[in-house]
């Protein structure tokens, strides 16, 4: 990893072309979980007895299930070890994303289950192989089939050692991709997760699970980490829990010896709990599912407390097979970027080796914790108070590691200074023009003329925006009117070799100027509505807006549904002041009392603390929370309506018209548009038309005349 980032850091964005090999690496690793899961889990519960089952099941299992129990309810605690820093975020595809559903029927019941293994769905996958596990325990002459199980599991073991192998080339090929291409603030970010984990994790591993066994049993605290050290750091070393098998056994038997619990039960009590708590998932698997609340904490949506119960009960299913499957279907459930999981992958170097070390922990401790239990040697009582106490320490650490961060690690956030320093990309064509000056109207003969030839010959296009439309159209730090909108416009202008006089307009000017010729189109991601089309044309839509939700941060979660919203009294929405808005949003919040809004800058500055949200473009929405990160776009999940946006034009201008939509037509089909929307929406490659630092191009100076010059119009 340490050579992967150095040349990252060496190259810069070049080491982005080296992410092709990290996802092939991803992609077989991935390759032999879900029929591992399938074999592992009927081999390792079919070759039980049926009075061990019995027990097992009666005692063993409630020990696992405890263990889940604890791991999963300590998850809840890490939020709190995140600092409470403020944050923006651009729109997300992954609100729109049609949302993972959590039907039971679906991913519990394997109505096909060859759909289930096919399509990676782990739950029913899982609950397929215990049923067919248990069925087998009472199955006569199953030595053929067991031993069968136990070669294909074998199989499948030697080719993910072949993967493992690669792992060396993978984490380079990863760590290299990430360095160059993240952004500093992302790395930044990184180190909360892996400082929260660490604590999270040397709790669990060496207080919680370790006085378990030493408060219920007759085992004390120390023994119990001695007898625990070498396994541990053998799994830790190797990276794998599967080779420490045998030596968790003998230092369980070992223990129970010098106590005098040696028997042929107990013996015979460990020899089958090691390697079938082996097929379940363990403390060190469920403890990666905190990378998910992780994720919802760096995207800047947080889960909310009604989200936590499915987050718990998906995560156990989702942890019988390995994260790098469970973690992108949770980033699905939850409409996480899937992006997300890169920053998963480069900190796993570390997180995955200790991870091995706690899974190691939880087998020692099931194999004691289940030989004393069915021999009655152990207190439940103790056990549960043990619990109690280790969860409320979980809880105050991640408080205290919380404040610690936030003091202590050096934080400014700058997604709003970087959204208005964002500049129009190459090709740009020439602003000849300020607001300071506006256009004289066009001379009545020439209003009659078709517009096309007049832009030609003046040899330039008058381009109207409308104020507070961000991000299509909107004025950067240094005076530029800038926007989704306005690099479309700057290449339609570079092809037709026009320069180009911009002209800022109120609402109610947008006919007259049109008309008159004081603009020749507007563009600010205009809504096409139909009112508006009887009084002016519009061109061919070359995108959508989402209709979502601005909020404040804090109550973001209850814009999730509009069922949810439908149950608040006393409800205000601030709504664009037009009736075709107002009439749906009727509709749907019935109850709701709508207030005219005309830009959400009052309700964003606290002048407006009667209104709860503010309706209108989820892709707007997202842009204004970078300059005000105390608040976030929300689109319900139950409400999925696109509006489409189109350019403004004269009517009567069917030439024009024709011209424009034609161009439109080009640059959609040529990924024009694809591209300025991923920039300016969705903030991919953002407002940094320098390449990213590195040795080779900052110190070296090595292809600094391939780089892009940020171009514009300067001076506005």
């Amino acid at each position: 990893m340490a050579l992967g980032i150095l040349t990252g850091v060496f190259l810069g964005e070049p080491a982005g072309s080296l992410k092709i090999f990290g996802d092939a690496y991803v992609r077989l690793l991935q390759m032999t979980v879900v029929p591992y899961v399938f074999v592992s889990l009927i081999s390792g519960l079919g070759r039980l007895g049926v009075d061990h089952a019995r027990q097992l099941g009666a005692r063993g299992g409630v020990l696992i299930l405890f263990l889940w129990g604890l791991t999963l309810a300590t998850l809840v605690a890490l939020p709190l070890g995140y600092p409470d820093w403020e944050s923006g975020a651009f729109f997300s595809t992954t609100l729109i994303s049609e949302k993972q559903q959590f039907d039971p029927l679906l991913l519990y019941i394997p109505a096909n289950p060859f759909y289930s293994l096919a399509n990676t769905i782990l739950p029913a996958v899982v609950v397929f192989s215990i049923l067919v596990g248990i069925a087998l325990i009472s199955v006569p002459n199953k030595e053929g089939l067991l031993r069968g199980l136990d070669n294909l599991s074998q199989t499948l073991m030697r080719i993910t050692n072949w993967v493992v192998k690669l792992t060396p080339y993978g984490i380079f090929a990863i760590a290299a991709s990430a360095s160059g291409t993240m952004r500093p603030e992302a790395l930044e970010k990184l180190q909360i997760y892996l400082w929260v984990y660490v604590a999270i994790w040397t709790i669990l591993t060496f207080l919680v699970l370790p006085m378990l066994v030493s408060r219920s049993t007759a085992f004390s605290f120390g023994e119990v980490l001695r007898r625990a050290r070498t396994v541990m750091i053998t799994a830790i070393a190797t990276g794998s829990v599967l080779v420490v098998l045998p030596m968790i056994a003998d230092s369980c038997k070992e223990l129970l010896r010098k106590h005098g619990l040696d028997s042929p039960d107990s013996r015979t009590t460990v020899d089958v709990l090691v390697p079938t708590a082996y097929s379940f998932p363990s403390a060190g698997t469920l403890l990666g599912l905190g990378f998910i609340l992780f994720a919802a904490w760096y995207a800047g949506s947080p889960l909310a407390a009604d989200q936590y119960p499915q987050f718990l009960i998906m995560g156990m299913l989702t942890a019988f097979g390995q994260m790098v499957v469970a973690l992108p279907f949770l980033l699905d459930m939850f409409r996480l970027p899937a992006d997300l999981f890169q920053l998963y992958l480069l900190g796993g170097v570390v997180t995955a080796r200790l991870a091995t070390g706690l899974a190691a922990m939880h087998g020692v401790v099931i194999c004691l914790l289940g030989a004393t239990a069915l021999m009655g040697a152990m207190s439940w009582r103790r056990l549960i108070q043990v619990a109690a106490a280790g969860l409320a320490l979980s809880f105050v650490a991640m408080a205290a590691l919380g404040f610690v961060l936030t003091k202590v690690i050096p934080y400014e956030y700058q997604g709003g200074d970087t959204f208005v320093s964002m500049r129009i990309l190459g090709p740009t064509a020439p602003v000849v023009s300020s607001d300071d000056i506006r256009p004289a109207p066009l001379a009545l003969p020439d209003r009659s003329r078709d517009r096309l030839s007049v832009v030609k010959e003046r040899g330039t296009l008058r381009v109207g925006y409308l104020p507070e439309h961000l991000p299509f159209a909107y004025r950067n730090n240094l005076g530029e009117v800038v926007g989704f909108d306005m690099e479309i416009i700057h290449r339609m202008a570079s092809d037709l070799n026009l320069r180009l006089e911009i002209v800022r307009l109120e609402p109610e000017e947008i006919v007259e100027s049109l008309e008159t010729g004081t603009v020749d189109l507007v563009a600010s991601g205009l809504a096409i509505i139909p009112l508006r089309a009887a009084e002016r044309a519009f061109s061919t839509p070359y995108s959508h807006h989402t209709v979502g939700f601005l909020v404040r941060d804090h109550e973001r979660s209850m814009f999730s549904s509009l069922k949810k919203l439908r149950s608040i009294h006393d409800l205000t929405i601030g709504v664009p002041a037009t009736k075709y808005i107002e009439q749906p949003v009727s509709n749907w919040l019935p109850r709701a009392k709508l207030v005219p809004v005309d830009t959400p800058r009052p309700f964003l500055r606290g002048e407006m603390p009667g209104v709860d949200g503010i309706l209108g473009s989820a892709e707007g929405a997202g842009a204004w929370s970078l300059i005000y990160p105390q608040f976030s776009v929300a689109v319900p999940s139950d409400l999925s309506v696109r509006v489409p946006m189109a350019f403004a034009l004269p009517q009567g201008q069917p030439d024009w018209l024709n011209f424009v939509n034609s161009w439109i037509n080009l640059a959609t089909s040529s990924g024009i548009v694809d591209r300025a929307f991923s920039r300016w929406i969705l903030g991919q490659q953002l407002g940094t038309e320098e390449s990213r630092w590195s040795i080779m191009r900052n110190v070296l100076g090595w292809g600094l005349d391939e780089v892009k010059q940020p171009s514009g119009a300067p001076g506005l």
